[in-house]
C-alpha cells in the first residue's frame, strides 16, 4: 500500500506564504503524477496543481502566478509553494498520487489533508 501525508498547513495573513509537503511512503514501485486539490466548506473539491513524472506542471487559473508545484522523486515528495495568499485560498488541501505499489496494482492514493486558513 501507499500512504500520503500532507504537512505545512496553517493560519496565515493575506499576502503571506505557505509551503505544503506531501510525502509518499509504503510499498511503492513508481509514482506517476502527483496533484494538489483543495476543498473549501460547502464547495466541491477542485484541482489546484499537478505535476507529471517528467516534471510537466499544470495549474488552476485561480492560482497561476502565485502557486508553484514541484517534486523530489528521490524522496517521493511533492511540494506546493503558495505565495500571495488570499482569503479565498482557505480550504483543506489534499494531495494525491497516481502510483503502482508492489502488488502491481496502479491506483490513485489520497492523503488526509491539511488545513490552510488565510485571514483578511
Amino acid at each position: 500500500q501507499v500512504q500520503l501525508v500532507e504537512s505545512g498547513g496553517g493560519l496565515v495573513q493575506a499576502g503571506g506564504s505557505l509551503r505544503l509537503s506531501c510525502a509518499a511512503s509504503g510499498t511503492i514501485v513508481t509514482i506517476y503524477a502527483m496533484n494538489w486539490y483543495r476543498q473549501a466548506p460547502g464547495k466541491q473539491r477542485e484541482l489546484v496543481a499537478g505535476i507529471t513524472g517528467d516534471g510537466k506542471t499544470n495549474y488552476a487559473d485561480s492560482v497561476k502566478g502565485r502557486f508553484t508545484i514541484s517534486r523530489d522523486s528521490a524522496k517521493n515528495t511533492a511540494y506546493l509553494q503558495m505565495n500571495s495568499l488570499k482569503p479565498e485560498d482557505t480550504a483543506v488541501y489534499y494531495c494525491n498520487a497516481d502510483a503502482i505499489s508492489t502488488s502491481w496494482v496502479r491506483s490513485v492514493y489520497w492523503g488526509q489533508g491539511t488545513q490552510v486558513t488565510v485571514s483578511s
